[in-house]
């Protein structure tokens, strides 16, 4: 296969809403460039991507897959990305290390969620756009329609390049405002007869063209001063000047495009060559540690792996982007991570799930590798000199969560073993053993993602999983002072156990001091404070231990003893079995015996009085209370609304923002289970959210009440 050099890479992502034809267009690229003799097609599972078995019995593209093709002397790398945003990882990343990413737009349904969502993604990677409209030869197809849609979404950066003449099922024609040419497609072999604009098109072309040379004047000042000299531009200073826009994301350009008879698709290609950014025109991701490089084949080789996979017979692939230098076979590389050395074995240019051998990559093209030792995504591979790390692909926080559990408990660890190695393969979910609620979690971005997930479970691993609904971190705490003493006494022949501990507790509050009167009832009880330990409890809160023996009678070297006893208890709080926390303990009194005191006497001791005297402190459970930002159509808002009040929410604010309406509130996260597909249905798919951990707040009563019965049968079952 030919070396490319820098300038000669093109990367591209292609995105947009499941159903609008990205598949069908990669196809149509890689047939256009030579590299398939036949196209593909989605419904006979024969495609170069969608090749994973999960794709051909969902019908869509669940993973990214990097392919190739050659057009005008060009290598141009091809990211096929999935539509549903529950999938978002594979868009994340791809976006990440391509320059230009194409939304294609089903020309019947217009606009739709999962555009909108790509769009989003695209504009916090800073990756231009190129917006395809597709299918344009269905029966339903609106031009007009989609581009107006187009207009509303995205604002005056939309840009026509191009328009169909006859749209519809008889669809055969476009006209290229930038060219101002008719190309006619005849066939379905994408070539195209080119010809001068008709008389009856030409005054709106004329138009168009106009607003596209005013459009790429916009982007520089000696543009500008060319288009008012001359009236005009030629095509080079206008694909200078839509170029320029394109990588200010003040510019999307509009393309049209039927894919599966491959009309427009080759001049789509030819602007890509043309105008589209080269690797070294994006900004190179952040440098985190090591020498400063640049997107040069002259430099120091350095590549960033931002995607592994792991197929049957194969075991795990590699796919990474060269960010300086040149990759080549048998190149020694370090581990900016680990520090330890990985050597480049082989070096492929795959397409789908064939991978054709190389000699050399250069600086700013796709490649991918295997049998790496421990290197997986998000990692960087640099020359020992330089010693270059680049920054993370950020993805996007969790909306999900599940707990998931095997049906047979023999299957136990072996769900989890599948679980460790899942978070390589897609970053976007998050796993974890909660230990305070004993269950293991699996964090998604939506129901869409875990059902993948079921899929792999089901059909690979043969594993049966059933997801729960999590349980909730909730912790406890006190409202009031309370006092208790416990006396632990046990003889049983031999040695015996005596401890018995007075204390009072009352709760923790920030920069207050220990007290030294308390009164219950008609009784005082004087503290004279020895000694304070503040423990800061992991969880979230502080332990506050008052030493407050006099005369000696409890010995010092049984306090720790007694802490212990109380750590106990916190970690499983009196009323739900919750962590505890915001307390502070006074132990004040006691007694000992001389032979059969011990540390095991006096931690039960502290244990059982800690507990005795929670009961008696007005006990609160807390809940946790979740930042909540919602993005809705503003035709949503009253029902969204209606929803969150619904959830016990708390509303913080609303406005506008984006062409949506925001709202934010804070909410218990009790309610927010299943919220991404509530949202999802309130919405039409179109609704967005983001939530933070935000603190915890005291349940209301009758949540309480729920809370105790639904522990009190929990433990009678136990």
């Amino acid at each position: 296969m030919k070396v490319y050099k820098t300038d000669e890479v093109r990367n591209i992502a292609l995105i947009g809403n499941a159903g609008s034809g990205k598949t069908t267009l990669a196809e149509a690229m890689l047939f256009e460039g030579g590299i398939i003799k036949r196209k593909g097609d989605v419904g006979s599972k024969n495609t170069v991507s969608d090749y994973n078995p999960i794709e051909q019995d969902y019908g869509n593209s669940v993973f990214s897959t990097l392919m190739h093709t050659e057009y005008n002397g060009k290598k141009i790398n091809i990211m096929d990305t999935p539509g549903m945003d529950d999938l978002c990882g594979g868009v994340v990343s791809s976006l990440s290390v391509t320059a230009l990413g194409l939304l294609t737009v089903n020309a019947s349904n217009g606009i739709e969620a999962g555009t909108e969502a790509a769009a989003r993604h695209a504009d916090n990677a800073h990756t231009p756009l190129v917006v395809v409209f597709n299918q344009l030869d269905h029966e339903n197809s609106n031009y007009d329609s989609t581009l107006d849609q187009c207009k509303t979404t995205f604002g005056n950066k939309t840009t026509i390049v191009q328009y169909p003449v006859d749209a519809g099922t008889g669809f055969s024609a476009i006209i290229d405002v930038l060219k101002m040419k008719m190309y006619t497609y005849k066939d379905d072999s994408g070539k195209p007869e080119i010809s001068d604009i008709p008389e009856s098109e030409m005054e709106k072309a004329e138009e168009l063209h106009n607003e596209l040379v005013e459009k790429a004047a916009e982007n520089e000042e000696a543009l500008m001063e060319l288009y008012f000299d001359k009236g005009t531009l030629t095509e080079d200073e206008m694909r200078k000047g839509i170029k320029l826009g394109m990588l200010d994301l003040t510019l999307l350009p509009v393309f049209c495009t039927c894919a599966k008879k491959s009309i427009g698709v080759g001049r789509l290609m030819e602007f890509i060559t043309n105008i589209a950014p080269t690797p070294k025109e994006k900004k190179m991701g952040k440098i985190v540690a090591g020498k400063e490089v640049t997107m040069d084949a002259s430099q120091p080789p350095s590549l960033f792996v931002f995607k592994t996979a792991v197929e049957p017979h194969v075991g795990e692939i590699t796919y990474f982007k060269v960010m300086s230098g040149v990759v080549k076979e048998g190149l020694d590389l370090i581990n900016s991570k680990t520090g330890n050395k990985e050597r480049l074995s082989q070096v492929f240019v795959p397409d789908g799930k064939s991978r054709e051998k190389v000699d050399e990559l250069h600086a700013g093209d796709l490649g991918c590798t295997v049998k790496l030792k421990e290197t997986r995504f998000n990692q960087t591979l640099a020359a020992k000199e330089i010693g270059t790390a680049f920054a993370p692909i950020v993805f996007p926080t969790p909306r999900h969560t599940v707990a998931a559990k095997a049906v047979n408990d023999s299957d136990d660890e072996k769900v989890g073993e599948i679980l460790s190695k899942i978070k390589y393969e897609d970053p976007t979910y998050v796993i974890e053993y909660s230990k305070e609620l004993k269950q293991q979690l699996i964090h998604a971005q939506g129901e869409y993602h875990l059902n993948v997930l079921k899929w792999y479970f089901d059909h690979v691993h043969k594993v049966d999983v059933e997801y729960l609904k999590p349980k909730i971190p909730y912790r406890e705490t006190i409202t009031k002072p309370a006092q208790a003493d416990y006396r632990h006494k046990k003889q049983s022949g031999g040695a015996g156990q005596f401890g018995e501990v007075h204390m009072i507790i009352e709760p923790y509050e920030e920069g207050a001091a220990p007290k030294t009167m308390f009164k219950f009832g008609d009784k005082e009880q004087k503290i004279s404070v020895r000694a304070v330990e503040e423990h800061k409890l992991d969880w979230g809160g502080k332990l506050v231990f008052v030493n407050s023996i006099v005369g000696g009678s409890i010995d010092a070297r049984f306090l720790p003893a007694i802490l212990k006893g109380i750590m106990e208890k916190i970690e499983e709080g009196p009323l739900t079995g919750s962590y505890a926390r915001d307390i502070i303990v006074y132990i004040y009194d006691g007694k000992m015996h001389p032979v059969d005191s011990n540390e095991i006497s006096f931690k039960l001791a502290g244990r059982n009085a800690f507990s005795m005297a929670f009961k008696n402190a007005g006990p609160k459970i807390l809940e946790p209370i979740l930042n909540l930002e919602v993005w809705v159509p503003s035709d949503r808002m009253g029902d969204a609304m209606s929803d969150l009040q619904g959830r016990r929410a708390m509303i913080m604010g609303m406005g506008s923002e984006k062409g949506m309406e925001k709202i934010t509130a804070k909410v218990p996260q009790k309610e927010m289970y299943k919220y991404t597909t509530s949202l999802s249905s309130i919405t039409g798919g179109r609704g967005v959210f983001s939530i933070s951990f935000d603190g915890y707040e005291k349940v209301p009563s009758d949540v309480q009440e729920e809370l105790l019965k639904a522990y009190e049968a929990e433990q009678e079952e136990e």
